[in-house]
């Protein structure tokens, strides 16, 4: 199990300038990683990472899966996510612990402090004036060093995933989640996505500084599949790996993913079929196919979100969005009284599915039309706001290579995203 392949890169010396002049003999370490909704060859850097701790005189060296609000792993699924086996596991690895994060446990979780209202004010450019309480996984501050191993890709919340975000939201209590996602709601994921030193990245790196263990982190970037030789694999070839200081590791990485992982197309499309790989399990992951791609949905169009494998909207959510349902940011902002006690990670996840758009004098008119072509039954979409179509209706070969009729099909939708050459006041920031 390499989990993945290397396309050149010198992962094992950029391990060790990365953990170079570290003082880890007899320490405890930590290392995070995340869970199985991101692409990313993660096993071929645990491995010389563990190699280079344990070199170095680690005392203990544990697994951390980064979940966020996700639903937690195996340990069947965390062993594949970091590239042993189980046989491996149990004679070589033996040591390893295997953790999920608990974001929803109290006693799993530390106060660490508060973000005062005057330094939201200052960090959301006058959007908020409230504190932020900050909480943190509880076991995670036992260890005497933190490491992250992680990929950047654009992100519709942040700008760019990575760094700092596998802290926050990855292993943090559910506070400062609900408040930065809410905040890139309202600034809206087009003017976000694809964009280094947002509002929100700048909460995600003030909550950061709260953390009294010291990080040190290695950012992946991994080609596109489809890129050449190297796109069968389902984990991914690397195009880089960045490692050191937090922020100073993830800014290099972003600057490549934004190489990578962003297509500009001349014009917009009336059609788009977004294929959602299998790694997305829920409309709570699978949505990344409609964020990466209203971009270049032309005005009235349609997104279609195809994803036979998906059954419900989310494990953990679920009761909130049929509750809730799909809208945008202005029927949320303009009934404010209305939505301001649900969760706000909630009211984001909703504004980013049903996309651009306006509420006005009681009516809402989205920019687009999203469909579902799931397994999540028609009465069951109409009734969140979605629209329906039956997958066993949808060939996905058809709407392929058919760009100049105004039709695109993205055979692995969530992680690309694509701009227009000349984008629109509402996707500029």
């Amino acid at each position: 199990m390499n989990g993945g392949e290397t396309n050149g890169v010198d992962v094992h010396g950029i391990v060790a300038g990365g953990l170079a002049g570290l003082d880890l003999r007899g320490k405890r370490v930590l290392v995070i990683v995340p869970d199985g909704t991101r692409t990313a060859p993660i096993g071929l850097v645990f491995r010389p990472v563990w190699a280079r701790l344990t070199e170095a005189g680690a005392a203990q060296i544990d697994v951390m899966v980064a979940l966020g609000t996700h639903q937690p792993m195996s340990e069947d699924a965390i062993r594949r996510r970091i590239g042993i086996t189980a046989e491996e596991h149990a004679t070589t690895y033996r040591e390893v612990r295997l953790l999920n994060h608990a974001w929803d446990d109290p006693a799993r979780l530390a106060p660490l402090g508060t973000i005062p209202a005057a330094e939201i004010a200052e960090l959301t450019g006058g959007l908020f004036a409230e504190g932020v309480p900050v909480t943190f996984s509880r076991p995670a501050l036992g260890y005497d060093r933190l490491v992250i191993i992680g990929p950047v890709f654009p992100h519709e919340v942040v700008g760019f995933s990575g760094g700092n975000k596998y802290l926050f939201p990855g292993i943090s209590g559910p506070e400062v989640l609900n408040f930065f996602h809410w905040l890139g709601a309202v600034i809206t994921s087009p003017r976000v996505m694809g964009h280094k030193w947002t509002a929100v990245r700048a909460v995600v790196d003030r909550a950061a500084a709260l953390v009294p263990v010291p990080v040190t982190a290695f950012c992946l970037v991994v080609r596109p599949h489809g890129d050449g030789e190297h796109h069968e694999h389902p984990d991914g070839a690397l195009a880089g790996l960045f490692a050191g200081e937090v922020r100073d590791a993830w800014s290099r990485a972003a600057d490549l993913s934004a190489t990578q992982h962003i297509v500009t197309v001349p014009r917009p499309f009336r059609t788009v079929l977004a294929c959602a790989p299998a790694m997305y399990d829920e409309i709570w992951v699978g949505a990344k196919c409609m964020y990466k791609l209203e971009p270049v949905v032309a005005d009235g169009g349609e997104l279609i979100i195809y994803a036979p494998h998906i059954r419900g909207f989310a494990v953990t959510h679920d009761a909130a969005i049929r509750r809730i349902g799909y809208h945008t940011r202005d029927y949320f902002l303009k009934q404010w009284d209305r939505f301001k006690n649900e969760p706000w990670g909630v009211l984001a996840h909703s504004t980013h599915v049903r996309g651009v758009g306006t509420f006005e004098d009681g009516v809402e008119k989205p920019r687009i039309a999203v469909t579902l072509a799931t397994g999540i039954p028609e009465a069951e979409c109409r009734a969140v706001n979605l629209g329906y179509r039956d997958p066993a209706t949808i060939d996905p070969a058809a709407f392929a290579g058919r760009e100049d009729e105004g039709i695109l099909m993205v055979p692995r939708a969530g992680e690309m995203l694509y701009r227009l050459a000349d984008p629109p006041a509402w996707a500029t920031p």
